[in-house]
């Protein structure tokens, strides 16, 4: 289930997203202003912000701009809702750092369908969309997950963490990454966490033939990577 920041000042439409967004099965916070979001944001990062542009006191853009600034929310997406509308406006909103722009008003239905088009773009892995790499099979809706038809047992952290580095391949994610999107947040974890839930999630792998799929960067993190001769296969 996918997180979103609603940072809405306007009552009536922030309870109109967040029913509509609800009913879709996100899970919406709410916040009035910039503190209020900042205070969300330092607590646990969501999948996604949905950032009005007109908010009191600091505006939606210098927020945006603000979080493409600090390393930890630089690739937070964000979607920019305003009842600016014209090409400047638009243009002023996406160099702020926005991946879309809805304008109001706006249509609940297109809304939805922005916010899941910006997730499968930057944060695929909050999305239930069946996962295939090579040989290795991922399915979030029935949790189960196989290579070359043998099935893996994960627990929910494992299965989390793999289903990130799936939808990532190749890249390498550094522990305090990997506790962002996986965990939600890294302020109250510490970062050896990631490597005891690795190591069990090898040695899942490793009971079905394939433990060699997470490589450890030395000094930088860990990566998945499908071999060739997997690669060819699948």
């Amino acid at each position: 289930m996918a997180r979103i920041l609603v940072v809405e000042d306007e009552p009536a439409i922030a309870e109109l997203i967040a029913l509509h967004l609800r009913h879709e099965g996100f899970e919406l916070r709410l916040s009035s202003n910039a503190a209020q979001a900042d205070a969300a944001l330092r607590e646990a990062l969501p999948d996604l912000v949905l950032l009005d542009w007109m908010l009191p006191g600091e505006s939606g853009i210098s927020l945006a701009r603000r979080w493409r600034a600090d390393p930890r929310t630089r690739s937070l997406p964000i979607v920019m809702l305003t009842a600016r509308s014209d090409e400047h406006d638009v243009v002023l909103g996406l160099e702020a750092g926005a991946d879309d722009y809805v304008s109001k008003p706006f249509s609940t239905a297109e809304l939805g369908a922005r916010i899941r088009a910006v997730l499968r773009r930057k944060a695929p892995e909050v999305l239930d969309t069946p996962l295939t790499l090579g040989a290795l099979s991922l399915d979030p809706g029935t949790r189960r997950v196989s290579w070359a038809g043998r099935p893996i047992h994960l627990g929910p952290t494992e299965f989390r963490l793999l289903r990130y580095l799936m939808t990532h391949p190749e890249r390498v994610h550094s522990r305090p990454q990997l506790l962002d999107r996986v965990w939600g947040d890294h302020v109250f974890i510490e970062e050896r966490t990631v490597d005891v839930h690795i190591k069990r999630l090898r040695a899942a792998l490793s009971q079905a033939g394939c433990v060699d799929l997470i490589e450890t960067v030395r000094g930088a993190g860990y990566r998945l990577t499908l071999p060739a001769a997997a690669a060819a296969a699948g």
